[in-house]
């Protein structure tokens, strides 16, 4: 019972430290649909995929992209409490280190899907207003992609903590995580077709996690894929599965 009390408390802690930061709430929603708005409308003025208008082709992406910048920088709460000596205060309660990890997890995945629950509604608000054209999609495919929404958030959020447990400052946790993040995102095919690339381009595409949950949401999404969803969804599944565990590691022998 002391666990999941210990996981509970850490959640709410984490999650009353979001509702508090408004101005990071309001930058993780106006973000992604100035990409939305300015960066898929002024190119998709000019360009048309497989016949889907570019501003709704790039939809599953962007939320994939809120996603995985909100969830990953999650982990520089790890370096900041170890600055301000929260995190021996945590350590000391009689809770395990894991516990505390998946307190933080669910903390993290709480806020991300938070995040990703207001962008759906604005996709259906703006597919309804014609603003994104041809972006409809019914109660069954919002609740599917929430699904896919937590899953990679859970992963994304577990490797922000990786990086943080190992970092010592918020600079350094910064740099590392810019060098991972934009690969990643870029590498995803959130914002391109993966069906049509170079030789050398298509195996960086296809080791990237997050092609696979890009591909499972314009599966569910817009009708339209790369794989199935079933292997999407084992694909990102396992993946967070395998992370979660490499994360519980490194919580455990992270030094304070």
């Amino acid at each position: 019972m002391n666990e999941i009390n210990g996981i509970i408390a850490i959640w709410y802690r984490e999650f009353k430290v979001f509702l508090r930061e408004k101005s990071r709430i309001i930058a993780s929603i106006v973000n992604p649909i100035l990409w939305l708005l300015i960066f898929g409308g002024g190119l998709g003025s000019n360009v048309s995929i497989t016949g889907i208008n570019y501003q709704t082709f790039i939809y599953p992406g962007i939320l994939i992209q809120a996603v995985l910048f909100s969830s990953i920088f999650f982990g520089v709460y790890i370096v900041w409490d170890r600055k301000i000596d929260f995190l021996k205060e945590v350590l000391v309660a009689p809770i395990s280190r894991t516990s505390i990890f998946i307190g933080k997890i669910i903390g993290g995945a709480t806020d991300a899907l938070i995040q990703s629950l207001i962008l759906l509604l604005i996709g259906i608000i703006f597919g309804k207003l014609g603003i994104i054209p041809g972006l409809q999609f019914g109660l069954i495919a919002f609740f599917i992609s929430l699904i896919i929404l937590l899953i990679t958030t859970t992963s994304m959020v577990s490797i922000g903590l990786i990086i943080g447990s190992r970092m010592e400052s918020p600079e350094g946790f910064q740099l590392i995580t810019s060098f991972l993040l934009f690969p990643i995102f870029f590498l995803s095919g959130a914002l391109f077709p993966i069906n049509k690339l170079p030789a050398w381009l298509a195996p960086l595409t296809f080791i990237d996690p997050l092609t696979y949950a890009v591909d499972s949401l314009r599966n569910v999404i817009l009708g339209t894929s790369q794989f199935t969803l079933s292997f999407d969804l084992g694909i990102i599944t396992l993946f967070s599965i395998v992370i979660i565990i490499i994360g519980t590691f490194a919580f455990e022998k992270m030094k304070v």
